[in-house]
């Protein structure tokens, strides 16, 4: 695996951005817990997709769709906990189970080796 630090610092600047937005759009005392939240899940997303190689570009191509798809995920899973009541378990919860599906599907994409 290969880090490119523009393109992953670039990620993580956008990712921070989108979690600010995120967290200025919500007026409760959830705000907190949702911008942490969007930035942790669409960064660790978005660097994957920008700024990480592989030793084969197969698995590259599959890890950066896998990485984009995901970031819409993310994206809409935050925004529809932006303009819904919830409650911190249930954000807690449902993005956890999203993050951890996320981090598997690309354990197994980049342990096969293809």
């Amino acid at each position: 695996m290969k880090i490119n630090f523009i393109p992953t610092i670039i990620a993580i600047a956008l990712s921070a951005l989108v979690a600010y937005g995120f967290f200025s759009l919500r007026q409760d005392n959830f705000n907190n817990l949702l911008g942490i939240g969007c930035f942790v899940m669409m960064s660790i997303a978005t660097a994957l997709t920008l700024g990480v190689g592989f030793e084969s570009s197969r698995t590259t191509t599959n890890i950066r769709a896998l990485s984009a798809i995901f970031t819409l995920i993310f994206l809409a899973s935050n925004l529809i906990f932006c303009f819904i009541s919830f409650s911190v378990p249930t954000y807690i919860i449902t993005n956890g189970i999203l993050l951890l599906i996320f981090i598997l599907l690309t354990y197994s994409i980049a342990k096969a080796k293809q």
